[in-house]
């Protein structure tokens, strides 16, 4: 089995999120222990699963997810990352249609080399600010949203794009505030930048204290973001350390999600 390593959400090398996709020549999945082992031993954030599914059917492939602890229910850059791979390898022509836990969802390849994702809007249902979140945060958070159950995350408002990136958390005690994690953001300070908001996303719950670049929180961000500003595209920034930009684009009870994506490591699985 080849086994790929591809930055998501970058369009250069040790930047954007990494994820491991494995494009399985069998047309089922191997049992859920030995893809969870290999995705621990991967140890990203995600490692992609797929297989082709018989033609004529509502989706092209099938297509699972795992941390190094834990299934998730959607991912956005290692779906990219797993189009990506598609594509640049030949497996499969023009958009692709992936089975997954949270649907039929769609990547499309566009003539620039960026991949544009279809992914199910989160529905955002206003909170209260949980006891404890600003301590354990580092700031204190002006709005809190529950992103729904796909996401699973906790999305807060902090005051500026300065506070953000001075976020340094407690990362085992934002772990008692959502099924997932915490999405920390705000509005960019200068738009001519490129970005019109920033966010950092601490998933403690799935093993993974921050997440790089996170397709599935912008399906959050950016509804929040665009009843905002006013508009249904907009781009944001991922302020990790290792950093993305994620294009987004609010269509109602759909999101897209654009991004570009490099392979870095190619090998065999060898066992």
């Amino acid at each position: 089995m080849r086994i790929r390593i591809v930055d998501a959400f970058t369009d250069r090398p040790f930047a954007g999120n990494p994820a491991g996709v494995l494009l399985l020549d069998a047309f089922a999945f191997p049992d859920d222990d030995r893809l969870q082992n290999i995705a621990m031993e991967v140890n990203h954030a995600e490692t992609a699963f797929a297989h082709r599914l018989p033609e004529g059917g509502e989706a092209d492939w099938a297509l699972r997810w795992f941390t190094p602890v834990t299934e998730v229910a959607m991912c956005g850059h290692a779906t990219l990352a797993t189009a990506h791979v598609l594509h640049t390898t030949g497996a499969h022509k023009g958009p692709v249609r992936f089975a997954t836990r949270s649907g039929v969802l769609i990547a499309t390849p566009g003539e620039d080399g960026a991949v544009t994702l279809d992914f199910p809007t989160a529905p955002l249902t206003a909170a209260d600010v949980p006891e404890g979140v600003a301590e354990a945060l580092g700031a204190r958070p002006l709005t809190a949203f529950d992103t729904g159950p796909d996401i699973g995350d906790l999305l807060v408002e902090v005051d500026d794009e300065r506070t953000v990136h001075a976020l340094r958390p407690d990362h085992k005690a934002l772990a008692g505030f959502s099924e997932r994690g915490v999405i920390a953001t705000a509005r960019a300070e200068n738009p001519a930048l490129g970005y019109d908001f920033v966010s950092r996303c601490f998933f403690p719950n799935v093993g993974i204290d921050e997440d790089p670049v996170t397709g599935s929180a912008h399906t959050a961000l950016a509804p929040y973001w665009s009843q905002r500003l006013g508009r249904p595209v907009l781009t944001g920034l991922q302020a990790s350390p290792r950093s993305g930009l994620v294009r987004t684009e609010v269509r109602g009870a759909r999101t897209l999600l654009s991004g570009r994506a490099v392979t870095v490591i190619e090998g065999d699985l060898l066992v």
